[in-house]
C-alpha cells in the first residue's frame, strides 16, 4: 500500500481533507495531528474499520479507542447518559485534551470499545483535527499513531516511520504542542476517576467539579499492580534501550548516572542521558539528550517521546533520566516516563 503524505504545515489543505474524509468513510485509515499527540484514525461506527487501527499498530484488542468528535451535541448520540459534572467538564476543558468514559450505546461496536459497555470520547482542539472529523462523518476513533509499544508520534516523521506502507493517509500538521497524550477521566462512576494522567491535572479537575478519584495503579512503582484502564496494564512509550529513572537530589542523581557512564565506558557499552536544560552541562560524557527547561513544562513534554525516538535511532545501550516531577504535568510526564522505563527506578 502506498501511504499519501499530505502537508498541512502551513495552513488546511480543504481537497486533501475532503479525501481523507472519504478514506474514513471507505474504511479506510488516517493518522492526523491533534495538540497531544499523532492519532491514527478510522470511522468510530464502523467495526471493520476500527479491526484495522488494531491490525496496523500491532495493538491488543481488548485495549479500547478514544472516538473523537468535533461537537459537542453529538456526544449525546454516542452516551447513554451524560451527568451534569460531564457537561461541566465539556464546556470547560473541550475542545482540549481531555478524554470522559460514558456508558455507550448500542451504535458503537465493541470493536471500537474493547469489548467494554462504556466508550472514551474527547473532542481535540487542533483544528485539521476537527476538520478531518467532520468530513469523515463526525465520530474518528483514534489512539496515537505508532506501533503499539513505542513512543509515541508528536511530528509526521515518527508517523512515517511505524505506518509507512500500512495506512492510506498521514496529514502533516507538524510539532504538536503538548506531546502526552489527553488525560482520561472515568464518568461513568459516581466518583469520577482520573485513569491517564494528561494537560489537564488533577487539582483543574477538582476546581471544576469538586471530588475527583485517580486509579492508584498510575503511580505505583509495583508493575504488577493492575490499572483499571485496560489499555494502560501494557507497556507503552518504550525505547528499545533499557531505560532507568533516576530520582534523588540534584547533585546525588548527576553523581550517580556520571558513575553508571564511567562504569559503561570501560565495558564498551553505550549510555543515553536525559537531562533538562539545567543540568546537561553537568555530564560530560555519553550521549546527552535535554528534555527542555523545568521552568517550562510544555518543552519537557513536548520533547518526551522524541527524546526516546531519537535514543533508539542512536542505538544507546542503557538510558538513565532524571526525573520530572514539576508541578503542574508532574504527574503525566512521569506516569510516560516510568511505563517507558518499565518501572524501572533508583533512589540515590
Amino acid at each position: 500500500m502506498e501511504t499519501v503524505i499530505a502537508d498541512m504545515k502551513q495552513g488546511i489543505d480543504r481537497d486533501a481533507i475532503k479525501t481523507a474524509g472519504s478514506i474514513l468513510k471507505d474504511g479506510g485509515l488516517v493518522a492526523f495531528p491533534t495538540e497531544t499527540v499523532y492519532g491514527l484514525g478510522a470511522d468510530a461506527l464502523d467495526e471493520q474499520a476500527a479491526k484495522r487501527i488494531y491490525a496496523a499498530k500491532g495493538r491488543p484488542s481488548d485495549n479500547p479507542l478514544i472516538v473523537h468528535i468535533a461537537k459537542i451535541e453529538d456526544l449525546y448520540k454516542i452516551a447513554e447518559s451524560v451527568p451534569l459534572k460531564a457537561r461541566t467538564l465539556a464546556e470547560r476543558f473541550w475542545p482540549g485534551p481531555l478524554t470522559m468514559i460514558f456508558r455507550k450505546k448500542e451504535c458503537v461496536p465493541d470493536g471500537t470499545t474493547g469489548g467494554l459497555g462504556t466508550v472514551a470520547v474527547r473532542m481535540p482542539k487542533d483544528d485539521i483535527a476537527l476538520a478531518l472529523i467532520e468530513a469523515g462523518g463526525g465520530f474518528v476513533a483514534a489512539p496515537s499513531a505508532n506501533t503499539s509499544g513505542r513512543p509515541s508520534p508528536t511530528k509526521a516523521e515518527h508517523v512515517v516511520q511505524d505506518m509507512n506502507g500500512k495506512i492510506e493517509m498521514i496529514i502533516d500538521g507538524g510539532e504538536v504542542g503538548i506531546g502526552v497524550e489527553s488525560t482520561i477521566i472515568d464518568m461513568s462512576e459516581d466518583i469520577p476517576m482520573v485513569l491517564r494522567p494528561g494537560y489537564i491535572n488533577e487539582k483543574m479537575l477538582r476546581e471544576a467539579i469538586g471530588e475527583v478519584m485517580v486509579d492508584p495503579a498510575l503511580f505505583s512503582v509495583e508493575s504488577g499492580v493492575r490499572p483499571k484502564a485496560p489499555g494502560m496494564k501494557y507497556r507503552h512509550y518504550a525505547p528499545k534501550a533499557d531505560m532507568i529513572i533516576v530520582e534523588g537530589a540534584d547533585n546525588k542523581v548527576i553523581s550517580f548516572i556520571n558513575e553508571k557512564i564511567g562504569e559503561a565506558l570501560t565495558e564498551g557499552r553505550k549510555i543515553g542521558v536525559i537531562a533538562s536544560d539545567e543540568t546537561t552541562e553537568c555530564y560530560s560524557k555519553g550521549v546527552i539528550r535535554s528534555m527542555g527547561s523545568r521552568k517550562d513544562e510544555l518543552s519537557i513534554s513536548k520533547k518526551l517521546y522524541s527524546v526516546l525516538r531519537e535514543f533508539d535511532s542512536l542505538g544507546v545501550d542503557t538510558i538513565y533520566s532524571e526525573a520530572f516531577n514539576t508541578p503542574a504535568m508532574g504527574q503525566a510526564i512521569m506516569n510516560r516516563l516510568v511505563k517507558a522505563a518499565g518501572h524501572q527506578i533508583i533512589n540515590v
